[in-house]
């Protein structure tokens, strides 16, 4: 798949049962999150920012989404997020994430965030490639954070801080 035939759109309330899916996808490979099972649309709707939602289209089918979650409440990180970033298995290695990323940065920018922030499985090798590609730094490496299905897991800790928000 060539990068040009996904196309990028604002989520909306008509494609949560397709996210949801392929949230539940990342769920199953037991190196995208420390949830067990999908939150619920309302759940998941408080915790991410509006203007900050994506999915990605293949000939109109969604195959992947990304989003932002305010790291905190606090005026003084009004500017810091957290990215999630989840591609469809059947799709996986096409630059779905590649595309995703590239205008989930560019959609933080316009929304006036400064620094996204990623944790990531120390296991999933492609998603901290991924995310070093498009400028994200590893801070480092928070040991044995929390357990998944009875297993201490390390969570790689990385941040992105943008040239053109925050540099005042």
């Amino acid at each position: 798949m060539e990068k040009q035939q996904v196309k990028i759109k604002q989520m909306g309330q008509e494609d949560w049962e397709a996210v949801r899916e392929i949230y539940l996808e990342g769920i199953h490979t037991g190196n995208a999150t420390f949830d067990i099972e999908p939150p619920t649309r309302e759940e998941w709707d408080k915790g991410h920012v509006k203007s900050c939602r994506l999915v990605a289209r293949l000939d109109e089918q969604i195959v992947g989404w990304a989003a932002l979650s305010q790291t905190t409440q606090k005026k003084a990180y009004r500017g810091v997020a957290e990215d999630s970033i989840y591609v469809s298995s059947a799709c996986s290695g096409m630059g779905v994430g590649a595309t995703l990323l590239e205008e989930l940065v560019r959609a933080s920018e316009e929304s006036g965030f400064w620094t996204l922030q990623a944790l990531i499985f120390a296991e999933n090798i492609a998603s901290i490639k991924l995310h070093l590609r498009f400028g994200f730094d590893i801070v480092g490496t928070r040991k044995r954070v929390g357990q998944l299905n009875g297993v201490w897991r390390d969570v790689v800790f990385l941040e992105r801080r943008s040239s053109i928000v925050g540099i005042d």
